[in-house]
């Protein structure tokens, strides 16, 4: 899934981004109330984790903005207040959960991928013969199971939430490697390729192609090269 986290607390930040990232979630983090909401307005998330105490434009004032404007992302709530009193205003501001600080990563995952699951959010992908279930976070193809490494996994998930249209090596780098790597790196070619070898060697026709000069796009059905 793809993510956003509103969280003023770097160190907490941090330790959400890095937790849902292994998790194999593309995570995006603002660190303050009004970029949260404008974000999370103008950007297609599939959740949020919202912190409630935050500078500027506290947690709840953002739920209620979002739901007024008929925004239905699902939303978590994280807070230091964690009083049932707090939680019940918490979910009466229009928070599809709300999850106490202190709290451990498993729960925050569990209850994400319920309250996603509730929403009715798209959680499969699927081009040709190729799916991808993003909350049991596993691939087949024509029946066949595939194995990828996280990495792995949120680049086809990119790519098939682009089906059909060409992925440029700029795109990739900011929304599956979050700009950590030169753009001159061979690291994206290394990981298409990888890719390629599990989700098409083997099978009948080829979806992962490589557009010359360009980027990649993900499709069933050949590639018509512009001729020269």
């Amino acid at each position: 899934m793809r993510i956003l986290v509103v969280e003023d607390d770097r160190e907490v930040g941090a330790y959400l981004k890095k937790g849902l990232t292994e998790s194999g979630h593309v995570v995006a983090l603002a660190e303050a109330g009004r970029e949260g909401l404008e974000r999370a307005a103008n950007e297609t998330f599939d959740a949020l984790v919202i912190d409630r105490m935050l500078p500027g434009l506290d947690g709840l004032s953002i739920v209620a903005a979002l739901r007024a404007a008929k925004n239905q992302t699902p939303i978590l709530v994280l807070s230091a207040l964690g009083d049932v009193e707090d939680r019940v205003v918490g979910l009466r501001a229009g928070c599809d959960d709300y999850l106490p600080k202190p709290f451990a990563l498993s729960e925050l995952l569990a209850r994400l991928d319920a309250v996603v699951r509730r929403a009715g959010a798209e959680t499969k992908l699927k081009v040709g013969d190729l799916e991808l279930d993003l909350l049991t976070r596993t691939v087949t193809r024509a029946g066949v199971d595939i194995d990828l490494l996280p990495r792995e996994f949120r680049l086809l998930e990119y790519l098939m939430r682009h089906a059909g249209q060409v992925v440029t090596r700029n795109m990739l780098l900011e929304k599956v490697w979050d700009h950590h790597f030169d753009p001159q790196t061979n690291v994206i070619d290394v990981h298409v390729s990888r890719l390629r070898q599990k989700i098409d060697r083997g099978f009948a026709a080829p979806l992962l192609h490589t557009i010359r000069g360009t980027g990649y796009s993900l499709r069933a059905g050949p590639i018509e090269e512009p001729r020269s």
